[in-house]
């Protein structure tokens, strides 16, 4: 199954998990965990005559911002709510906040919600590219991939994004299902880029497998492989690119890591069903 991701600006967000940034897939991590003592910490903090009432509103809409995200992470929409709403309440031209307050009603299921807040946060700023990522996703996700591609190709044009490889991978992702050439050349661009991308490594190897190009399959598993810790989706790969290589070693080898590590995945039930 493959994931788009979310991107946060301090975090990538994908359907089951929300990973720290610095690649997926897609800029500084907050180096620990976002409590409500650190958000107390910052109130207090603001108190001081020495902040004028911008830079207090500001910090205000970051500290709930950042315990938003957080709560977005550990699935607690509530919580997540709630500190976006203040976020805004502070500051009510805080882009981040409106752009996190889309991916979760996206996630909610409401999605004329998400698209009025991904709007907005492209109306206040509209070079953010994380704001651009997540609602190309949000798009993708209605089938409405022309303007996915659009909004994606936005942000990889604007000069100041740091990942524009993440936004070319989504974008590959995103055509998978109606044109795998297309999806190819981004997977391509988005290696272009970063040629280390293991996001894009990794979907270059689906599609050559897919195409029936082993070799090629291979050398894109191997590269991968080699810049990532492996996943159930990954180990499968490597499973079926082994078999077709005639890698005895490592076939056997995935084999075992997927049952003993990932029994319960997709993937494992997907071996047990095989004949391999």
């Amino acid at each position: 199954m493959r994931h788009l991701i979310f991107v946060t600006g301090c975090f990538f967000i994908t359907p089951s998990l929300l990973i720290g940034c610095g690649s997926f897939a897609a800029l500084e991590v907050i180096g620990s965990t976002i409590t409500n003592a650190s958000y107390n910490s910052a109130n207090r903090d603001l108190n001081s005559s020495a902040y004028s009432s911008d830079q207090k509103a500001l910090e205000i809409a970051e500290a709930n911002y950042n315990l938003g995200v957080e709560y977005l992470r550990q699935g607690d929409n509530e919580n997540t709510l709630i500190r976006l709403k203040r976020s805004i309440d502070a500051k009510k031209d805080f882009a981040p906040a409106y752009n996190m307050l889309g991916v979760l009603y996206q996630r909610l299921g409401d999605n004329k919600a998400a698209e009025t807040y991904f709007k907005q946060a492209i109306k206040i700023d509209k070079t953010d590219s994380s704001t651009l990522n997540n609602y190309g996703l949000f798009l993708c996700a209605q089938d409405r991939r022309d303007e996915a591609e659009n909004i994606f190709l936005q942000g990889v044009n604007n000069p100041l994004y740091e990942k524009p490889e993440l936004a070319l991978t989504n974008l590959g992702i995103c055509f998978i299902p109606v044109d795998e050439n297309k999806s190819q050349d981004y997977f391509v661009l988005a290696l272009n880029k970063n040629n280390n991308f293991s996001p894009a490594l990794l979907e270059m190897a689906e599609l050559s497998f897919g195409k029936g190009d082993y070799e090629k399959a291979n050398y894109y598993f191997q590269r991968y492989r080699l810049l990532s810790r492996q996943t159930p989706k990954s180990i499968w790969l490597g499973i079926r690119v082994s078999e077709k290589m005639g890698d005895e070693d490592n076939l056997a080898s995935y084999k075992l890591l997927l049952r003993n590590q990932y029994s319960d995945s997709d993937e494992a039930r997907l071996l047990q069903e095989s004949k391999l």
